[in-house]
């Protein structure tokens, strides 16, 4: 479980170092400082939004909105995984009229955004924002959905081989799709990554009763989860914080 947990944040650092590309290269260390030192920064943010900003603190000012582009890019690929198979998954698991709900919203919304693409508000645009993807070279971003699809499939399967642990004995296409739309669901929710735990236990309850799962198996495999992947690179990340504002102040004492 620690492998699979160590593999998640891998992928992730191997993402972003790829994405920093576009600014400039980065070694594997500095990549997995800055990726650390942003989950860190995350943790007592609405939905991370922190990590965004612990991320540009390593960059130069005037590059601080590409690095917060790419953080976009870097997140939002994994996002929309997350939307793709949670709604493989609501659909396997029969909940088919909540995914022609969802179908349905996520057409209106992408009508809306199609119609006011042009819409300027303060110098931006939807438009703008894709010119700015575009720009990105493809390779990049090849290597970036790769890798997040891999990311993807380590923590489902981290979730999945821990229900076996625990003797759960479901179909593996079930259990996936379970899984997969736990996630959806949760992620869907605005949390804290402080109360992951809580917010996708509560989901995880209710999806996984319909299969006669004992909650108390569900809440501790959630709680684990949130552990090893929350918790301890938050830990890690702390160090490369502290590090960081150790030198800032370094660099602001006054000489004499």
């Amino acid at each position: 479980m620690l492998c699979f947990s160590v593999l998640n944040r891998f992928l992730e650092i191997l993402k972003w170092k790829n994405l920093v590309l576009v600014i400039e290269k980065i070694s594997l260390y500095t990549a997995t400082k800055q990726v650390l030192a942003g989950v860190t920064a995350g943790l007592f943010t609405p939905n991370g939004i922190g990590e965004y900003a612990g991320k540009a603190l390593y960059f130069p000012k005037k590059e601080t909105k590409r690095v917060l582009f790419l953080n976009l890019i870097c997140n939002g690929i994994q996002m929309v995984l997350t939307i793709v198979f949670g709604l493989i998954g609501l659909l396997y698991l029969g909940y088919t009229m909540y995914f022609f709900i969802l179908i349905g919203i996520g057409l209106l919304v992408l009508t809306f955004l199609f119609l006011t693409k042009n819409a300027n508000i303060k110098g931006y645009s939807i438009a703008l924002f894709l010119e700015k993807i575009a720009e990105i070279p493809k390779k990049i971003h090849q290597k970036n959905i790769l890798l997040a699809i891999a990311r993807y499939l380590t923590f489902s399967h981290q979730y999945y081989f821990l229900f076996l642990l625990f003797g759960v004995e479901i179909d593996y296409f079930t259990l996936m799709a379970t899984i997969t739309a736990v996630y959806f669901i949760a992620s869907s929710l605005p949390s804290f990554q402080f109360l992951d735990f809580v917010v996708k236990g509560g989901v995880a309850i209710w999806f996984f009763e319909k299969l006669n799962i004992d909650e108390y198996i569900v809440l501790f495999i959630s709680t684990f989860m949130w552990l090893l992947n929350v918790v301890l690179p938050v830990l890690i990340g702390s160090y490369f914080v502290l590090i960081y504002k150790t030198q800032d102040i370094a660099t602001k004492k006054p000489s004499h």
